[in-house]
Formats: C-alpha cells, sequence, structure tokens
C-alpha cells in the first residue's frame, strides 16, 4: 500500500488515559452519600454500553465491522440484563430509559447527513428521547403521578441510606476522637449530616436535567470509546474543552429556564425552569471554562493546579464561567484572541 492509501485510511483517536479516569470518576462518584442521592443512574455502564453498541451498529451499516456491532450488541444485552434483574420497578425505568436513549441515538446518527459533530446530534437524540418518554409515560398505568411518586421514593431510599452510612461513619471510635480533637471536623461532619437531610427535594426537582446530563456525559464518552475501536467513522473527533463551542440559539433555553423562575408560573413549570436553567447553565459553564482555559493556555501541570483550585472554590468558579460562557454567545472572545494575534504577525 503506497501514500495515497494510507492517506485515506480513516483518523483513530488513540489513547485511552483519559476515558480510563472519567469512567474510574463516574464510577466513584456514586460512593459519595450526598452525591449518590443526586445522580440518578449510579452505574455508568448501563448508559454506556447501549450508546456504544447503537454506534457500532450504525458504524456496521456505513460498511464497518459486523463482529464490533455483535460484541457490543452483546455486552449492552448482558449489561442491561443484569441491571433488571436488580427487581425494583426503578431499576426498570433505568433500563427503559437507556434503551430509549440509545435508539434515538442510533437513529440520529444514521438520519443526519454528513458526518457533522457529536454535540448537535447527541441534543437531538436527548430531545427525541425525552419527547418519546413524555409520550409513553402519558399512556402507561398512573401517568406523570405514578413516575413522580417512582423517582421520589428511589431518591428517598438512597437519603436514607446514605444518612445511615454517614451517622455510622461519624460514630466509630476514631471519628469521635478526631471530632473531639477539631471543633472544625465536628462543624463539617454536622453540614454534610443537614445537607444530606435537605438534598431530597432538589434532587426531586432536578432530576430531568441531571438525568438529560447524564445521558449527554455518556453519548459523549461511547462516541470517545467508539472511534478508539471501529474502522468506520462516524463524524469528527471530540472537540478539546479549549476549543468548545455550539449554536449561540441554544442561549434561548437557558433565557427560557430564567424566565419561568422569574415570573409567577405554577409549580410544574417552575420546576421545569429549574431543569432548563441547570441543563442549559451547564453546557455554558463548560464553554466559559473553555473561554478561561483559551486565555490562561495552562500546560499539564497549571492544569491539574487549575482542576483543584476549582475543586476548592467552585462556586466561584462555576459562577466565572457561566458569565464568560453566556458572554461568549455575543462577543466570542476567542475568535477576537485570533485577530489579534493574526495582525501582531
Amino acid at each position: 500500500m503506497g501514500p495515497e492509501a494510507e492517506s485515506m485510511e480513516p483518523p483513530r483517536e488513540r489513547g485511552w488515559g483519559r476515558i480510563v479516569l472519567v469512567l474510574l470518576a463516574l464510577a466513584v462518584l456514586p460512593a459519595i452519600p450526598l452525591l449518590r442521592v443526586v445522580i440518578p443512574i449510579v452505574d455508568p455502564l448501563v448508559l454506556i454500553a447501549p450508546l456504544a453498541a447503537a454506534l457500532a451498529i450504525a458504524g456496521w451499516r456505513q460498511g464497518g465491522r459486523g463482529s464490533l456491532a455483535l460484541l457490543w450488541g452483546a455486552v449492552a444485552g448482558w449489561i442491561l440484563w443484569r441491571a433488571s434483574q436488580r427487581g425494583t420497578a426503578y431499576d426498570e425505568f433505568v433500563v427503559g430509559w437507556s434503551v430509549l436513549l440509545a435508539v434515538t441515538f442510533g437513529v440520529i446518527i444514521a438520519v443526519i447527513p454528513g458526518r457533522g459533530p457529536l454535540l448537535p446530534k447527541a441534543l437531538a437524540a436527548l430531545a427525541a428521547a425525552l419527547g418519546v418518554g413524555v409520550v409513553i409515560i402519558a399512556m402507561v398505568p398512573g401517568g406523570w403521578t405514578g413516575a413522580i411518586a417512582l423517582v421520589s421514593e428511589e431518591i428517598g431510599r438512597r437519603a436514607v441510606g446514605a444518612m445511615r452510612e454517614w451517622q455510622a461513619m461519624t460514630a466509630t471510635p476514631e471519628w469521635q476522637e478526631l471530632m473531639a480533637g477539631s471543633p472544625t471536623w465536628e462543624e463539617s461532619s454536622r453540614t454534610v449530616e443537614r445537607q444530606l437531610g435537605l438534598v431530597p427535594g432538589p434532587a426531586r426537582q432536578l432530576f430531568l436535567a441531571m438525568l438529560a446530563l447524564q445521558g449527554m456525559v455518556a453519548m459523549a464518552l461511547s462516541w470517545a470509546i467508539y472511534h478508539r475501536v471501529a474502522t468506520v467513522r462516524l463524524g469528527p473527533p471530540l472537540t478539546t474543552l479549549r476549543a468548545l463551542r455550539f449554536p449561540d440559539a441554544l442561549v434561548w433555553g437557558m433565557v427560557a429556564g430564567l424566565a419561568l423562575l422569574a415570573f409567577p408560573v405554577p409549580g410544574p413549570l417552575r420546576i421545569v425552569g429549574l431543569d432548563l436553567t441547570l441543563f442549559f447553565g451547564a453546557l455554558y459553564v463548560l464553554r466559559g471554562v473553555g473561554v478561561l482555559m483559551w486565555f490562561l493556555a495552562p500546560g499539564r501541570w497549571m492544569s491539574a493546579v487549575y482542576l483543584l483550585l476549582t475543586l476548592l472554590f467552585w462556586p466561584v468558579v462555576g459562577a466565572v464561567a457561566l458569565t464568560l460562557g453566556l458572554g461568549d454567545t455575543w462577543f466570542d472572545w476567542r475568535r477576537a484572541t485570533r485577530r489579534e494575534s493574526q495582525r501582531s504577525e
């Protein structure tokens, strides 16, 4: 094979380090009692495996390997079967949502022409899955009342379990000794206990937004995993956070959420406003972080330092990133920076 044939080979992403780190984080975060209450699906593979199977099937239909589609289909089927065997109605809901999102994702990938970036396709798949889900819930016995009760029961069960785990840990002699020697530790323990008692309410109201954000993360991960093992591309590689941008029309989702919060509306519409604000706010926070990274241009070690500072001062960093992300819709600071650098050359 000559150079021309080699140039026609599809580009391949390389390296599994970041993917493994993200997977480990998704597996570890639900072990934290407070986060377990607010994360809708505690097993990330229940979401990721069906999505990867949908991508493998889409790749096979475009000339990829059928063996890869069979393998991912088998893995996804086993993971979903294992999840369904846990026996609760909420587990059945999780399996149903995972299948629905995977189906809509695969259909969108197959239907949208061209090999464009992931984000528009993921948003379209998510919107389609939510729309179909709303129709299904309205048609089943119990409807929305039953669905809300199911989610509330699961969140309440997790909150009770998390509270018991925390109380058991703080009741150990080692922890008691630690609190006796440090008023700060004692106050921190009480703060966490208070938060565990308060978090179920917001977790119920923001459930759909958290479910949607978790779905977006799972689609991005499945996209990255698929393109590291497949030979047929379905689109370009995931963009770096520093270059992240998306259609400016998405700002109207944020505007709609804030409007529902600002005006006196019925309770259900206010909850919709909260979910819209959280979902689109998270997208614009990521965009704002990209703007910050563009201006700061950190190296590997400084990126680790900035990550540590973000974890310690996340409210401040989040507010700054949200402001920059929303402002980037109108000012596009990164493009302005490029123009200035081109003029100076």
